[in-house]
This record gives structure tokens, sequence and C-alpha cells, in this order.
């Protein structure tokens, strides 16, 4: 009869009584967490793949620092001064002023936009990887403006900016939908007083995807039902705050809609709900129909070409250097 171990398997001693010396059997590694027959444990994780990419960095957004909430805090505040001064002026001021206006809030604007970018590379948040990633989703977002020719409110690009501001971050966001709003203005001779306050309002719209919770959790169809979601009311917001800026302007309008300097902001708010339900209503809600279904559509393949992309950049990763000759980890 055959010897055996304790285990019941046959023993593998040679004919002077040695053992094999290579026998998995009793030279297993203790820290292996395989069993006899080279399975392993069921819970065990060590040869599970690691999805976060390169240097094991998560897709995440661009952070956001103080000195970039800063300048995004002020930017931001002179915006809504430029919407909002006309319902607090009185009835000799000259609110046809936007016109005028509009040049300098341009002239204010630009080098804002600049400083949310070197405030948030000050941070530590983006670097020229990043800023070349802005360029490119900038790119295409002013390519797919002219796709819909504004008609009936049909803008794809507004998709885009959605999944780029929940991917890359608010501050990000901000400078992506208000660059792409201005090369799609050159690309499509859109250039007028509204240009400014289109850069605003895109920024603003890009920016609260990045506000969206669970940035580093939600995924799946809840975090896509989230995105369509907001698209769709920051649709009609969009369209809400650009009349607010082109219905202090317009002249001739029905005495219950037309706007009227001097008088009590409640009052001009009434006469403003009724000039967007009258005029601007169906509009936004093509807008908002096309954002939603392109989120549903293209929204998991683009968000995670975006992610893989954020991935493969390796934001924030910082580069270190060892001298020559020591060893690794050291």
């Amino acid at each position: 009869m055959s010897p055996a171990g304790t285990s019941g398997r046959p023993d593998s001693r040679d004919t002077h009584g040695r053992r094999a010396p290579h026998d998995p059997r009793t030279h297993r590694d203790p820290h292996d967490p395989r069993d006899h027959d080279g399975h392993r444990h069921p819970g065990d994780h060590r040869d599970h793949r690691d999805h976060r990419g390169p240097l094991g960095a998560a897709a995440r957004p661009v952070r956001l620092g103080p000195r970039a909430v800063t300048v995004l805090a002020l930017v931001s505040a002179i915006g809504v001064v430029a919407f909002c001064w006309p319902l607090l002026a009185d009835a000799d001021s000259a609110v046809t002023g936007h016109a005028q206006d509009a040049p300098w809030l341009f002239a204010a604007l630009l080098p804002l936009l600049v400083g949310v970018v070197v405030a948030t590379l000050a941070d530590g948040g983006m670097d020229a990887k990043a800023v070349a990633m802005l360029g490119v989703l900038a790119a295409a977002g002013a390519a797919l403006r002219p796709l819909g020719a504004g008609t009936a409110g049909l803008e794809p690009m507004f998709f885009l900016m959605v999944l780029s501001g929940r991917v890359l971050g608010p501050g990000f966001g901000f400078v992506l939908g208000s660059v792409t709003m201005f090369a799609s203005a050159l690309l499509t001779g859109g250039v007028g007083p509204w240009m400014p306050f289109q850069m605003l309002a895109m920024g603003w719209f890009t920016m609260g995807a990045g506000l969206l919770p669970g940035a580093d959790r939600l995924r799946g169809r809840a975090e896509l039902l989230m995105l369509a979601g907001y698209g769709c009311a920051a649709a009609f917001a969009y369209g809400t705050v650009m009349n607010l800026y082109g219905w202090t302007i317009v002249p001739g309008l029905a005495s219950g809609v037309s706007f009227q300097a001097g008088a009590p902001v409640a009052e001009n708010l009434v006469r403003f709900g009724a000039y967007v339900l009258a005029t601007s209503l169906g509009w936004d809600l093509g807008r908002a129909v096309l954002t939603v279904v392109l989120t549903l559509a293209a929204g998991p393949t683009l968000l995670r070409a975006l992610r893989r992309a954020t991935r493969r950049a390796a934001f924030e990763a910082q580069v270190t250097f060892e001298a020559a000759g020591t060893p690794a980890g050291k």
C-alpha cells in the first residue's frame, strides 16, 4: 500500500525516503492564497485588476481650490449684476445700455476666465494636459453648435457641456462653457452685444453639471438619469437667463409683457414671466428635449471616454525623482 499523508494524498517521497525538492504540497508559500489544487480562495481579491487607470488614479473632477472659488464667485457676481441691473434702474435710465455695456462686460470677462485657469493651476487641480483637453472639448462643442443651426432650439452642444462638466468639475466646466460659446460665436458669425452674456450663461450651465452630487460614487443608470434631468432643467434656465438680457431692450412689446423702467421689481418680474411663456417656452422645450435624448443615448459611451481620458492624462499626478541606485520605495 502506498504511504499517504494526513490529507489522504499519495506521499511524494523517492525510493530513498526523501521528499521531492519542489513538491507544491510541502513547499507552499505561507502567503499564497491558493489551496492544494491551485485554486484561489473566494475571498481573495489580489488577483483582481485595478480599473482605476494609470498610476492608480481614479477618474475624478478637477479639484476646485480656494483661489479658483474666489475668482468664480467674482465673475459670477459681475454676471448677475450685468443681467439684472436694468430691473433696478429708474425711469430716466438708458436701459438700452445693454448694447453699450456688452464691450465692458466682455473686457472684464476674458481676464477673469484666464484668472480661473491660473487659479486652478496654482491650486494644483489643473495642468497642461487639462488645458489641452479644454481646447479639444471647446472645439468639439463649437463644431456641434452649427449642426442645429438654432432651429426650434435644437442645439446639440448642450449635452456635451453637461457630460463634460460632470466629469471635469465646476471650475473646468465654467471655463469650458464660456470658451465654447466664444469659439462657436466666431465660427458661426454670431458675434454681437449678446455674446458675453451667452458666455456667462453657458459657463453657469456647465459649472452646474460639475456641482451635481455623487461625482466619485454615483455611476450607471442613476447617474445618467440625474444628468438628463439636470440637462432638461438647465436648458430652460439657460433660455430664461438669456431672455432676461433681451427683454429689457426689445421695443414694441404688448403692455402686459413689456419691461417698464422704474417699475417695482415684483411687477416687472410678473411681466417677465408672461414674456417667457409667450415668446420662448417652445424654443427652450426643443433644447431641453434634445439634451435629454442625446444624454441618454450617447451619455454612457461619452462618460466612459471622458473618464478614460482623465485617467490617462493623470491629472494631479505628482512627479517625483529618485537618486540613481536608490531602491524603489526607499
